[in-house]
């Protein structure tokens, strides 16, 4: 529970960081998709977090098989959204650029997504497999 609220409040501590740092930029039709892009993603993001509780780790860890909320539809919705959220914040920033770097975060991530299914595999076999087969990524 701890843990989680030190998600949305540093999920809090950026939406108010970069408002304020960037708030008096032009609103242009990037920075506005960025808001509409971002902001969605970043509360989804704390929701994941949130969802995941103590099956939260760093490294692949096969604590608890969580099958609810975002998970029931999403595997990695972590992953997801935080990619999502900081192509918002690139956005947001207008340095669009930035965007490049999912050159590197979108196979680092599919890499990181792929060492949790062997885990996750190794330790619920059949029950993860099928809960694989209704799931997307």
């Amino acid at each position: 529970m701890r843990t989680n609220i030190l998600t949305l409040v540093l999920a809090l501590l950026v939406i108010i960081f970069l408002g304020v740092h960037f708030g008096s930029e032009p609103w242009t039709p990037t920075r506005i998709a960025g808001v509409v892009i971002g902001l969605p993603s970043l509360a989804l993001l704390v929701l994941a977090r949130i969802e995941l509780g103590g099956s939260f780790s760093v490294r692949p860890k096969a604590q608890a098989l969580v099958t609810h909320g975002l998970y029931s539809r999403i595997r990695n919705p972590i992953y997801l959204f935080g990619g999502l959220a900081a192509a918002g914040i690139f956005l947001y920033i207008n340095h669009p650029l930035f965007l490049w770097a999912f050159v590197v975060l979108i196979p680092l991530q599919i890499y990181r997504a792929r060492q949790e299914e062997k885990v996750l595999e190794a330790r619920f076999g059949a029950e993860y497999r099928q809960y694989k087969s209704r799931t997307w990524f």
